[in-house]
Order: structure tokens, then C-alpha cells, then sequence
């Protein structure tokens, strides 16, 4: 009976432009667990009503337009939204299912592997291992805040709101450094010239 009268108030309410949600309605509007989506649309104005109905991201390869606002949503400062959507472009294009090493088609989905030598490297902002993995570093900031502690738990910096959030206590500890070439690759700064 309870069948029956979900599915009439439903029809009710549809002929009145209102969706009642059902179990499956729900369970689809409920994140991945490897893959977030938001719905793409023409407008700005329309991306920021997705996300307002908390409907799903649709990624792909150098689209960032959708980072502001859910860097926003997680805390990142806005004076900050400019360059978190320049790094993102650069150490993911915009996937957030990508591991270090991995190779994606324009829609985000791994096509394969090129390089294994840092496939610690998680998501969205290519979060080290060394900010996570206790067996890397004792005192890996994300295992203390976010209970990420091991390469078993790397999966979870793949949905890209978490990882911008791990991202965030980054860089609330230390600024742009994780991101910053020349920290980990001295050849990579820029060459000073002389005055």
C-alpha cells in the first residue's frame, strides 16, 4: 500500500513540477565513489544552480570552470580561487580520478598508465603520498585531519570535494609549497639573473 500511495502523491506532485524523491532517485543523486560528476551547462548561472540542487559534476579534460564553486563550498579562500584553478589545470586537467602516471581521454577516464614512479600522487591537485602515508612520513598532515593515512586510503582523495579539502589543509599549513616545482626539482626554479 505504501508502494501505491508513494507512486500516486509522486505523479501528484510531477503534474505540479515538483520531484519527490524516491529510493532510486536518491541513491543516484548520491556521489561516486571513484567519479563525482557535475552536469555541464552553457551558462555560469546554470553550472551554479547545478551545483545548488546538488546534481553531478560532468569532468573533463581542461575544464576548471566548475572549481570555484566548490572550492568555495570546502573553505578555500577566494583571493586564492585564480591560481587553485591554474594548478588544478596543470596537475590533473581537471580529472579528479587521476593517480600520478595516469593517462585520461577527454572525458577523464583512464586510457592506460605512462609513468609508475609516483602513483601516490591522488586526484585533483596530485596530493603526494608524503602529505598522507604514514609509512612515508610519521607526521602526514592529512592521517592527523582527513584519517588518510595509507595508500589503501588513497581512493578517497579521488572524489574531487575531498581532495580539495585535503588540499586546503595544505595549504593552510604551508601555502603553495606541495605545488610549487621548484621545492622538489631544483631545475625547475626559475634562473636567477644578475642585476
Amino acid at each position: 500500500m505504501s508502494n501505491f500511495t508513494s507512486w500516486v502523491t509522486s505523479i501528484l506532485f510531477l503534474g505540479l513540477g515538483i520531484l519527490v524523491p524516491n529510493n532510486r532517485t536518491v541513491s543516484e543523486s548520491l556521489p561516486q565513489t571513484t567519479r563525482t560528476t557535475i552536469e555541464h551547462s552553457d551558462s555560469r548561472e546554470m553550472r551554479l544552480e547545478t551545483l545548488k540542487r546538488g546534481q553531478r559534476i560532468l569532468f573533463s579534460w581542461g575544464d576548471v570552470e566548475w572549481v570555484p564553486e566548490l572550492a568555495l563550498e570546502v573553505g578555500w579562500p577566494v583571493e586564492t580561487i585564480g591560481r587553485l584553478k591554474q594548478i588544478v589545470l596543470r596537475e590533473s586537467g581537471g580529472c579528479p580520478n587521476r593517480r600520478g602516471g595516469d593517462n585520461v581521454d577527454e572525458n577523464c577516464n583512464i586510457t592506460g598508465v605512462s609513468e609508475w614512479s609516483h602513483r601516490s600522487d591522488s586526484g585533483l591537485l596530485q596530493i603526494n603520498g608524503v602529505n598522507y602515508d604514514i609509512s612515508r612520513n610519521k607526521w602526514a598532515p592529512l592521517c592527523k585531519e582527513m584519517d588518510v593515512c595509507s595508500i589503501d586510503d588513497q581512493w578517497k582523495l579521488l572524489d574531487a570535494k575531498t581532495n580539495l579539502k585535503a588540499g586546503l589543509i595544505l595549504y593552510e599549513l604551508v601555502g603553495w609549497a606541495p605545488w610549487d616545482p621548484c621545492q622538489w626539482d631544483k631545475t625547475k626554479c626559475p634562473k636567477k639573473t644578475k642585476p
